[in-house]
């Protein structure tokens, strides 16, 4: 773990607002409308030619209770907490143990 990793900016609670507010490639969300059973999006763009977007319903924001939010804040916590320990798995060793629990 970098040196920037591991100081204090770096907290679950920093990192879920900086997410927040990202989108892919710096790219703004799209609006479209329902139109006659379509999508009709009139957006200006620079993207090339040919580009394939996926578009994904906002469902703006959960529902979680105040005591689901606390305890996955509290999970968050305790995952980074680990992490700066040094207990680390490579993401696709986790990937792997949860497609073979389907």
């Amino acid at each position: 773990m970098t040196a920037e990793l591991a100081g204090a900016a770096w907290a679950p609670e920093v990192l879920l607002a900086s997410l927040e507010s990202r989108t892919v490639g710096g790219m703004s969300p799209l609006r479209a409308r329902v139109e006659n059973g379509r999508l009709v999006l009139d957006e200006p763009t620079t993207l090339p030619e040919g580009t394939i977007v996926d578009l994904v319903a906002d469902d703006e924001g959960d529902d979680l209770t105040s005591e689901e939010r606390h305890a996955l804040h509290e999970a968050l916590s305790a995952s980074w907490k680990s992490a700066e320990a040094g207990s680390l798995r490579p993401a696709e060793e986790i990937l792997e143990e949860l497609r073979r629990r389907q």
